[in-house]
C-alpha cells in the first residue's frame, strides 16, 4: 500500500489486490458486491444501489466503528469499463451532502485499474475541482478524509477473498 500527496488539494492511494481486474471492477460496480465499502454483512436492512451510467449514482449505508452511520456514494462522471471510474463523492440526503446539480462542491474520486504481476493495481485519486477555494479544501482535510478513505479502501482486499 502507498498513500502519497499529489498536491495540497488531493492524494493518491495505490493498492495491489490479488484478484483479477474483473473482480475488482465488480466490487465497485455491482450492488451485491459493494457491501465491502460500507463494512456491512449480508442481512443488514440496506442493500447498496448502483446506476452505472454517467450521471447515475451509487449509494451505500456506511457504518463507522464508533457507531455513527450514514448514507454515502457518488454520481458517476466517467466510466471506462474495467479500467476507470470517476465520481463526485456524496449522496443526496447523506454525507457528504450531494446536490446533483452542483457536483463541483464535493470531492472527486477516480478509481483506475490495471493488470499487475501480482494481481490488479488499483489507484484511487481523491481531489477537488480547481474552483473550490483552498480554505474549503483545508476544511475537508481537517475532517480526516485521507485516513477515512484509506480505511475504506483497506476493506476491499479481504472482500475479494
Amino acid at each position: 500500500m502507498t498513500t502519497e500527496p499529489t498536491t495540497d488539494r488531493g492524494f493518491t492511494m495505490t493498492r495491489v489486490l490479488s484478484a483479477p481486474r474483473d473482480a475488482v471492477w465488480a466490487a465497485w460496480t455491482e450492488p451485491d458486491q459493494l457491501r465491502w465499502f460500507a463494512g456491512v454483512e449480508p442481512g443488514v436492512d440496506f442493500e447498496p444501489s448502483v446506476d452505472l451510467r454517467v450521471g447515475g449514482a451509487w449509494r451505500v449505508h456506511l457504518y463507522q466503528p464508533d457507531g455513527m452511520d450514514y448514507f454515502t456514494g457518488g454520481i458517476y462522471q466517467e466510466i471506462v469499463p474495467h479500467e476507470r471510474l470517476v465520481f463526485a463523492w456524496g449522496a443526496v440526503g447523506g454525507w457528504p451532502e450531494l446536490d446533483p446539480s452542483r457536483v463541483d462542491e464535493v470531492p472527486v474520486v477516480t478509481i483506475e485499474l490495471a493488470d499487475g504481476t501480482a494481481g490488479t493495481v488499483m489507484t484511487t485519486s481523491f481531489g477537488f475541482v480547481d474552483t473550490m477555494p483552498d480554505a474549503d479544501v483545508a476544511k475537508w482535510f481537517d475532517l480526516g478524509i485521507r485516513a477515512g478513505w484509506s480505511d475504506t479502501i483497506d476493506r476491499l482486499a479481504p472482500a475479494l477473498g
